[in-house]
């Protein structure tokens, strides 16, 4: 029986709490107190040289006054003068070498963490899509069971009304235990649905679906090993549903490669499989993150907001690589990771993104 994503056999992983950001920004205020200290003990010094300078010009001044009997204390006075300047000179020194490798070092913690952030989403980007690709790889096995079903076989070779009866039968049965497709449809090879699983609910049989794309697809499949896997789409027929529909060419005898017969389609509820699958990846609240899957068009078709999907383009600077991260403009920062595909399910050219606020 399939569930509706298998999301506790196959969780999306998470970071722990105290993460690699924590660090950061614990690094990041020591260093900001130590630059703090160094300024203030700086500028503590050179108050300290001023009042030395002042004492040394005093001295000098009654030295001067006391004539030949100061003469000496001239002298020392002229050295503490010296010392002052001196002391001054590398506290100043000091402070400028202090606060900038501090900033330096400041600014280095800045660009780990984005790092680490950026690296961070990526992993994340990679777990959506997997978690998607393992899913659909699953439906890529079923369609191409059914296909191999007597009762669906026998209809799609010979659709008279009691073989029509017991196909449609099967196929509710299917529904029953499948909770993760809208229908099932049985074509003949012009294109019309001779059989759905649904029929109480979707009155589809006699429509003519010859036009669609995955229809024309399945059509000129090579054996029933093969199969058809489609973008997301609205089906009109499924009160206008997102779906991701499967295709596997109905054989002769259930052989694969007997003589094709018909085509059957599943169509894959696919809202409110992929919503679970977005909304399940645990970024923080203050990433500020939006996480999407897109197509190979870059159409958004799953938004943890519920945002854009199938209408919305999201203009990813891959740079020909298959995953990364940088900022845009706006210093907004995109994670994205191709889909790897699983088994024999290669993928759609389809991307895990996920958007983070500045």
């Amino acid at each position: 029986m399939s569930t509706a994503l298998g999301l506790k056999a196959n969780p999306v992983t998470t970071e722990p709490e105290n993460d690699d950001s924590d660090i950061s920004a614990l690094i990041n205020r020591l260093t900001a107190e130590v630059n703090q200290i160094a300024v203030d003990k700086t500028k503590s010094i050179q108050q300290i040289t001023n009042q030395m300078k002042m004492l040394a010009l005093n001295a000098l001044i009654e030295s001067s006054r006391a004539g030949a009997q100061g003469a000496g204390f001239a002298v020392v006075a002229q050295e503490v003068r010296g010392v002052g300047q001196q002391v001054e000179t590398i506290a100043r020194e000091l402070e400028t070498q202090l606060t900038k490798r501090t900033g330096d070092l400041v600014a280095s913690i800045e660009r780990m963490s984005q790092r680490s952030r950026g690296e961070r989403m990526m992993d994340l980007s990679l777990n959506a899509i997997e978690l998607i690709d393992r899913n659909l790889y699953e439906r890529t096995c079923d369609v191409r069971w059914w296909a191999t079903d007597s009762a669906v076989v026998d209809c799609a070779a010979s659709p008279v009304p009691a073989a029509v009866t017991h196909a449609s039968q099967r196929l509710g049965v299917i529904l029953g235990a499948y909770t993760v497709y809208l229908d099932l449809w049985l074509c003949d090879l012009d294109g019309n649905v001779i059989a759905n699983g649904r029929a109480d609910r979707f009155r589809v049989v006699g429509q003519n679906v010859a036009h669609t794309k995955w229809f024309r697809e399945a059509k000129i499949l090579r054996s029933g090993d093969d199969y058809v896997a489609g973008d997301i789409e609205n089906q009109p027929l499924l009160g206008n549903a997102q779906v991701a529909t499967y295709c596997a060419s109905v054989r002769a005898g259930g052989e694969a490669h007997g003589a094709p017969v018909g085509v059957l389609a599943i169509h894959f509820d696919w809202e409110p499989q992929a919503r679970a699958i977005v909304q399940g990846v645990r970024v923080g609240d203050a990433d500020k993150a939006r996480v999407l899957l897109v197509d190979s068009h870059f159409r958004v078709i799953a938004a943890s907001d519920d945002q854009g999907i199938l209408s919305e383009r999201i203009p990813l600077s891959l740079n020909g690589q298959r995953s990364g991260f940088y900022n845009d403009r706006s210093g907004t920062l995109i994670a994205f990771h191709a889909t790897p595909g699983y088994e024999t399910y290669r993928g759609l050219g389809w991307y895990g993104v996920i958007v983070c606020g500045a």
